[in-house]
């Protein structure tokens, strides 16, 4: 019999009491609360700043000194503290002979783990996936009991890092002789149009006396046609390694553009018999990192175009879900991005599976923090133990996969600054060449002298810079045999839909309600606007790319707001929490992307400010357009390369408001009218109109529809500044997995049937119900307006 792998994600019971009789098999856990894995325990909330309250020293030169309060640096979740969870689960008698292994891909934090009784060990780190050996401790033909003990220590995190057992776990049932844990590893080291070899090595795991073992295996291409095989016989017990090369004929390469995968299909035998078989998806693909060219992927120039994410989706907290994934990386494919750095911590593997068949490259990033603090109760308690088994499980686990380009062994790490820092960041950087000689090294450099005076620059191979736009060409020159990229840059910041005057470029407001503007012209002070890293980029064709930070909002560090209250998640992203674009998505669009963008900003219906001043922007690909207001022409905009906001938007800086109608016209290079774009004053709020991103679901559990809620006149204008709160009621098989409306000082629950609109708008996230196929009526209501109803299908 081949493996048997079994995803644990219902049956499990949850509470935050902290006994230590809870791993007893006997404990009565009927009063505890029946959860299903992936599960985030403090994403429901309630909010509230005495959650995550903290104070650290000033170290901003242009403020009073002293300390400042912290607040909603983590979201303010109810994160902090002891989970655990439990599951019954029965093995069949049949499985005598069997092994039996727990895998957990990420456990939110310093896991311990029974079994029966019986405690089998754990990881302290929250963001690495690892394995554990039941087979001494499961009992066959009786019902087994799985208890783990999570715990989160305050001060341990920069940004809200979730609770709980957030990530898939699965029971494996193997033969005594199998593939071990993570047992393959795939290289690719010659390619042609003609042919290109594989090289795979094997380790096969024997739990019982030496046996004649026979390794075959075949490579598959993307229509499943077995292109090539090897078969390789040999006597083993214990842990060994079997190598095998291969030729495929005429490979179709992996590539951003078509990324088609290949399957490598290990089966192992014993005496005739089957006993393992596993999967190993890979892509042909040649990577060249040139330091006065720049990025290539199989002999094309590529700029890397890329976004900064962190790890929680939003109103579904850190619990993963795929459709959510696959939802935000479609968002950001949609708008030109090719590449996605996993800041700062290894991601769900399932991130790199989509990755992979999506064709978005990834930077693989280990640690925000070495052996000195970030945090009090940081990684800087795990390093010297730690470290290295960190890291060796994250390239095991990942390095099979195409996507992956570079492995980041840190961020902004304090080490810059120090004597010892280049000596860690080789012993790091010696580590991934140990495990992956393939790939090459990187790290997040914010403090360029001392990286560069230490030689923590030097230690890696590919140097990142955090916002450094206007100093490429020095770090290019100063080192001319390595690749120059910007690893994360820019950090504007913006509220969905939310506009101040004048729209002036400002460093770091702060101002109530806790919002910044969305003319997409506020940062703080180590940041910029989009604009300067795209000219910076555009004159440097020796730099690989960038990374934004960041693609989504994500829970926690609600900077300019630290120090206020309301105030619970960033305004970095391009896409709101709820993830609903901002106006930057449209600008960044524009620029990354062929696709054809004409968007304009502000909203147009400001009552009370009728002739006054209202700068308008447009984001657009055109060379050109004209603005009309109520069909007066306020002039022609060209793009022009001599300024640096003028060659990325366009801008009227003198409009007056009217109520009526704004539009914009595009023309093409010969003058002809190509594309328009219309604003219309909104009228009083009368419905709400729901728009779903697709009409049906799968009925695994798993699948997701997301409804965007949105307030309009009776003319079917949005409203863009309508509140109103929203009621939502579901019949059929499915249920609302989270709500969110994209504004960072809301502290209503994710996980309510009720939250007013921001701007105008909210998000509904209908998950299916496993096994419960049918048709599902979701309504939407609010105080004195028309409900919104839509039929949609589970199936």
């Amino acid at each position: 019999m081949s493996r048997t792998v079994t995803r644990l994600r219902d049956g499990w019971k949850f509470t935050r009491t902290d006994n230590p009789a809870h791993p007893n098999p006997d404990f009565d856990d009927s009063a505890w609360t029946s959860v299903r894995v992936p599960h985030d325990w403090a994403i429901a909330g309630p909010f509230d700043r005495e959650h995550d309250r903290m104070t650290q020293a000033r170290k901003q030169a242009d403020v009073e000194a002293g300390v400042q309060e912290i607040t909603g640096r983590t979201g303010g979740l109810p994160h902090v503290g002891v989970g655990w969870y439990r599951l019954r689960f029965n093995v069949p008698a049949e499985a005598a002979g069997k092994q039996f292994r727990l895998e957990v891909d990420g456990s939110m934090s310093n896991c311990t783990v029974y079994c029966n009784g019986t405690h089998v060990g754990g990881w302290p780190c929250g963001y690495t996936s690892f394995a554990l050996d039941l087979t001494s401790v499961v009992q066959l033909g009786r019902e087994n009991v799985l208890a783990v003990r999570l715990e989160n220590l305050p001060e341990s995190s920069r940004w809200y890092p979730g609770a709980g057992l957030y990530r898939n776990v699965r029971l494996v049932v193997l033969h005594p002789v199998h593939v071990a844990h993570w047992g393959t590893y795939l290289t690719t080291p010659t390619l042609t149009d003609k042919e290109g070899t594989v090289s795979l090595e094997t380790t096969i795991r024997n739990a019982g006396p030496e046996t004649a073992v026979t390794l075959r295996t075949a490579i598959h291409d993307r229509n499943g046609t077995m292109v090539c095989m090897e078969e390789t016989t040999r006597s083993l017990s214990g842990v060994e390694t079997i190598r095998q090369d291969f030729i495929v004929p005429d490979p179709q390469r992996w590539d951003p553009e078509a990324p088609n995968l290949y399957t490598a299909v290990s089966t192992v035998r014993v005496a005739g018999e089957t006993v393992d078989r596993y999967e190993t998806p890979f892509g042909f693909r040649s990577l060249d990192f040139d330091p006065d060219k720049g990025f290539f992927i199989n002999g094309r120039s590529l700029k890397l175009k890329g976004v900064c994410m962190h790890h929680d989706l939003g109103p579904l907290g850190a619990a993963v879900n795929v459709a959510a994934l696959r939802r935000q990386l479609h968002m950001l494919q949609d708008m030109g991005c090719n590449a996605i750095r996993t800041s700062h911590n290894p991601p769900t593997p399932e991130l790199l599976d989509l990755c992979d068949r999506m064709g978005l490259l990834v930077i693989d990033e280990a640690f925000d923090e070495w052996a000195l603090p970030k945090m009090t109760n940081g990684y800087n308690l795990l390093f010297q133990d730690w470290a290295e088994k960190d890291l060796r499980a994250m390239i095991k686990r990942d390095r099979n996969h195409p996507c992956l380009i570079l492995w980041s062994i840190g961020n902004e790490i304090p080490e810059q600054n120090s004597p010892q820092g280049a000596d860690v960041a080789q012993f790091l950087c010696d580590i991934c060449k140990d495990e992956d000689p393939t790939r090459l090294t990187t790290a997040g450099f914010n403090q360029a002298d001392g990286a560069i005076r230490n030689g923590l620059a030097a230690a890696v191979d590919v140097p990142g810079w955090n916002y450094k736009a206007n100093c490429y060409v020095e770090f290019h020159t100063l080192f001319p045999d390595k690749p120059t990229y910007g690893s994360e840059t820019e950090s504007t910041y913006s509220s969905r839909g939310e506009y101040f005057f004048p729209a002036n470029e400002e460093i770091g407001p702060f101002r109530v309600p806790h919002h910044v503007s969305s003319y997409d012209n506020e940062f703080p002070n180590w940041g910029y606007s989009p604009d300067v890293e795209f000219r910076a980029q555009d004159e440097c064709p020796f730099s690989l790319g960038a990374f934004v930070w960041t693609g989504f909002d994500y829970l926690g560090e609600p900077t300019p707001f630290s120090e206020a209250w309301p105030s619970r998640s960033s305004y970095f992203g391009i896409i709101d929490l709820a993830g609903l674009p901002k106006d930057r998505y449209f600008l960044y669009q524009s620029t990354w992307s062929q696709t054809p963008v004409l968007h304009l900003l502000p909203h147009w219906t400001w009552p009370g400010r009728e002739g006054e001043t209202t700068p308008v922007h447009c984001y657009t690909n055109f060379s050109s357009a004209e603005l009309f207001v109520n069909g007066v022409s306020q002039g022609r905009r060209r793009k022009s390369v001599k300024m640096v906001t003028g060659a990325y938007r366009l801008v009227w800086p003198g409009v007056r408001y009217q109520p009526g109608e704004l539009k914009v016209v595009a023309y093409d290079r010969d003058g002809a009218v190509a594309a328009e774009t219309v604003i219309r004053t909104a009228g009083e709020a009368a419905a709400v109109e729901l728009l779903p991103d697709r009409q049906a679901m799968a009925a695994d559990g798993d699948g997701m529809i997301f409804i965007t809620a949105q307030i309009v006149d009776k003319d079917g204008n949005p409203c863009p500044r309508a509140d109103h709160g929203l009621s939502v009621e579901i019949e059929g098989p499915g249920t609302l997995e989270g709500l969110c409306n994209g504004d960072p000082t809301s502290l209503e629950s994710f996980k309510g049937s009720r939250m007013r609109a921001f701007n105008g708008k909210c998000v509904l996230y209908l998950g299916s119900v496993d096994g419960r196929p049918g048709d599902i009526r979701v309504t939407v209501s609010a105080d004195g307006l028309r409900s919104g109803q839509i039929s949609l299908e589970s199936r």
